[in-house]
């Protein structure tokens, strides 16, 4: 048994529970709520992520991985608010998204680690919450010079601190080979490191690669089908059922991805979010699981993905 940083302080890792692995409550960009607060709903942001993480909880569910990170709009307050008034556990990140700050280029990753290992151990934006989780992203293309930064800093900050590493990916492209690699020279300890949004595609080739690298596969991206030509829900699961077949269901999680709407404006598309997945931070449970169970997933298998393997990711 182990600790982790939550929004309401450390945890043993065994008070996880049903995890999902790779979540927001909402996201937008650094600096927009301070500088533009008119386009951003915060209060009905922090309403509605009562309502459906509290809908959530009463179904099974007792912790998130919020990997917002501070160019994804990261309010660590909103996430302190939502947890004591739901009961759902929220672990926090550092780190950064695809939108690497601009001064970051110019310095070297140890410069940038210390910013990271300092949200871990002292906390974030003085508000004394501290950070359980390293964020990096990479996309279609591949690791860029700046993202490479970004990816050596969180290196260097897993090996002093021991926090683990959730990154974002574009599989169709194998970025999460470009990242493992960068990681390794970087001396990260490879069961640390979560390569996430492995399921836009069903590559099993590349799948079972990067687990024999020791890592684990973040399938969190359901429903699915938002970006052009990926998988959708029922093509994500019968993937998962592959890995488990495959003995790997102890290196693989499941999530979503999913935001509560953020804008005033745009009600066109927030409409469209829910059309897209009605069921929000529930759809695994309510669609996922039951359909790998028709399809011969035991109830341990399920409880191995969903409960076990966080516990196990974060004790390393």
């Amino acid at each position: 048994m182990a600790k982790i940083n939550t929004v309401l302080g450390p945890v043993d890792t065994a008070d996880l529970g049903f995890t999902l692995s790779h979540e927001h409550l909402a996201t937008n960009a650094a600096g927009i709520l301070r500088t533009f607060p008119e386009l951003i709903d915060r209060p009905g942001i922090i309403e509605e992520a009562k309502a459906t993480l509290k809908e959530a909880y009463d179904e099974g569910l007792r912790t998130i991985i919020d990997v917002s990170t501070i160019d994804l709009g990261r309010d660590v307050e909103m996430m302190k608010e939502v947890s004591q008034a739901t009961g759902v556990t929220i672990i926090a990140a550092t780190g950064n998204h695809l939108a690497v700050p601009r001064p970051f280029i110019d310095l070297k990753p140890e410069v940038i680690a210390n910013l990271y290992v300092r949200e871990i151990e002292v906390g974030i934006e003085g508000t004394g919450v501290k950070a359980g989780i390293i964020k990096v992203a990479s996309d279609a293309g591949g690791v860029t010079e700046a993202q490479e930064i970004v990816l050596r800093a969180a290196g260097q900050a897993s090996v002093r601190t021991g926090i683990p590493i959730s990154t974002h990916t574009w599989s169709p492209d194998r970025v999460g080979d470009q990242q493992v690699r960068i990681l390794k020279e970087e001396g990260v300890d490879m069961n640390l490191v979560y390569v996430g949004h492995s399921n836009d595609d069903d590559n099993m080739e590349y799948l079972l690669g990067l687990l024999d690298q020791g890592v684990w596969i973040g399938l969190d991206r359901f429903p699915g089908g938002r970006r052009a030509n990926t998988l959708l829900w029922e093509a994500r699961t019968a993937l998962a059922k592959k890995l488990i077949d495959a003995g790997r269901g102890d290196r693989i999680m499941l999530s979503h991805d999913h935001s509560v709407p953020k804008a005033r404006h745009g009600a066109a598309v927030q409409k469209e979010r829910y059309e897209y997945n009605p069921d929000g931070y529930n759809f695994i449970t309510r669609n996922v699981l039951p359909r790998l169970k028709e399809l011969g997933v035991s109830d341990a298998d399920i409880n191995q993905v969903m409960v076990e393997n966080p516990r196990r990711f974060f004790e390393g």
